[in-house]
């Protein structure tokens, strides 16, 4: 049967996975605007938070990548330090999370596309479906070929992407004088309440920064390159959400409100209104959102394939292609629903899509990431290496993440937001459900996950 391809990837090309599934320019470009509708002048204190929390578990999923080598990465790890149970639900999560990622940066992608085509003074409105369209065949066209390929072009596109919004900020806090923000800084308006509701969608910003884990198989080195990854990526990411949004909402000379209902924060900021660098940010943003969702599509195949490789789902999502030894089929499965469900809502604005799909997204890693603080203790603990830094950082990871889930349903949220964490409760029973289908029919696959046919425990005592 053929197999992924192995020792593909260097150190800089795991982290390019990484770094493009967070898509840092998505956040000052756009979602920016969604936090600040809620966190106010406190908006970059959001970001702070979000990056301690998520180098915890950033931490945490190193130190299960550093023992596991696995395309099903979190379905892996979490089966060999809890259950198969607990596993399968892990992957059932992951899945979600990755595809509602690529569909919320793919109405990115199309909200940029079309404020391009304005900027360069093209009156025609494209359709949305065709847009839709057009990007997802691309994405497929893209991740299916090999993953090297895909990683260091989203990797590049990134790096370009980041220069331009480093531009348009630097000259944004130029033209303030290089002064800092007395309203920022004492967090004028803000509250506990506010700052809470904004943590759920903050996290969505960072949500990928684990993606390098799912390329565990294609990887040189892959218990030091993995690790390494997964911890300076959200560093990285954090430096960049924090200050873009300092500069972004001093830029607005505070007023949040125009800027929480803004579609293009960083376009409103250029000094000048200068059409160049207008339609510079519109390519940079453009590109980063592909990027970001080029990547989720491939973690999301990584998982289905390995769960497809268990039978969980159909073992035809365990098939690779012969030229590119990527799994295709799993890429199509994911490629396929990107598209029907973002043309399923054609009718509604981009930034719409964008903050339901990414806070549906989100729901999803911050179970995951819980359940990776829990395995990570579990584990070492029976490779009889857990020190108490490992059991102090699981529990910690623990509490941020439980912190998280309570901020996405208390304050109560405005709806439709009121009704998402329900709505992906209802797609986690189905999980439930389908896992004990799978267990009474054909209860050989857990012994199988037992047995690390796919995942492969390195160093065990």
């Amino acid at each position: 049967m053929p197999q992924l391809r192995t020792d593909r990837l260097s150190f800089l090309e795991a982290l390019g996975q990484s770094v493009a599934n967070v898509s840092p320019t998505l956040t000052p470009a756009i979602a920016v605007a969604v936090v600040v509708a809620t966190a106010g002048a406190a908006s970059w204190l959001v970001y702070l938070l979000a990056t301690i929390a998520l180098v915890v578990v950033g931490y945490n999923v190193g130190k299960l990548a550093g023992k596991i080598s696995a395309a099903g990465s979190f379905f892996i790890y979490i089966s060999r330090g809890l259950s198969p149970a607990a596993g399968m639900l892990a992957g059932w999560a992951m899945l979600a999370a990755y595809v509602f990622t690529a569909m919320a940066l793919t109405a990115a992608t199309a909200l940029f596309v079309q404020s391009l085509i304005t900027a360069v003074g093209i009156t025609t409105i494209v359709p949305t479906w065709i847009l839709y369209l057009g990007i997802s065949v691309l994405v497929y066209l893209f991740a299916v070929r090999d993953i090297r390929f895909s990683s260091r072009l989203s990797l590049g596109l990134e790096v370009i992407s980041v220069a331009i919004i480093a531009l348009v900020c630097f000259l944004s806090w130029k033209a303030h004088g290089f002064a800092l923000d007395v309203k920022q800084n004492q967090l004028a308006g803000s509250s506990f309440g506010t700052i809470a509701q904004s943590i759920v969608f903050g996290i969505f910003s960072f949500v990928g920064f684990e993606s390098a884990a799912t390329l565990g198989k294609e990887t040189r080195n892959p218990k030091t390159v993995i690790p390494r990854a997964v911890i300076l990526a959200p560093i990285l990411a954090g430096v960049v959400f924090i200050v873009t949004t300092y500069l972004i909402v001093q830029g607005f000379n505070d007023d949040t409100a125009k800027l929480g209902a803004s579609a293009g924060p960083l376009a409103e900021i250029v000094p000048g209104k200068n059409a160049v660098l207008t339609i510079l940010v519109y390519i940079g943003a453009m590109v980063s959102c592909f990027a970001c969702a080029l990547a989720s599509i491939n973690s999301f195949s990584r998982i289905l394939f390995s769960l497809g490789r268990y039978q969980f789902v159909h073992k035809t999502m365990g098939n690779i292609h012969r030229k590119h030894q990527t799994p295709h089929f799993a890429v199509a499965i994911g490629v396929i629903l990107n598209f029907i469900v973002c043309a399923a809502f054609w009718n509604h604005s981009f930034t719409d899509l964008l903050g339901w799909y990414g806070t549906i997204a989100s729901f999803g890693f911050i179970i995951v990431y819980l359940l990776c603080s829990i395995a990570s203790p579990a584990l070492l603990r029976k490779t009889g290496e857990a020190t108490p830094m490992v059991y102090a950082m699981g529990v910690l990871g623990c509490i941020l993440m439980a912190l998280s889930l309570v901020g996405s349903v208390y304050p109560v949220p405005p709806a439709p937001y009121l009704y998402l964490p329900y709505g992906f409760a209802a797609y986690m029973l189905v999980g439930v459900i389908w896992f004990l289908i799978v267990k009474r029919r054909e209860p050989q696959i857990l012994l199988s996950i037992e047995q690390d046919l796919e995942g492969v425990l390195v160093g065990a005592k």
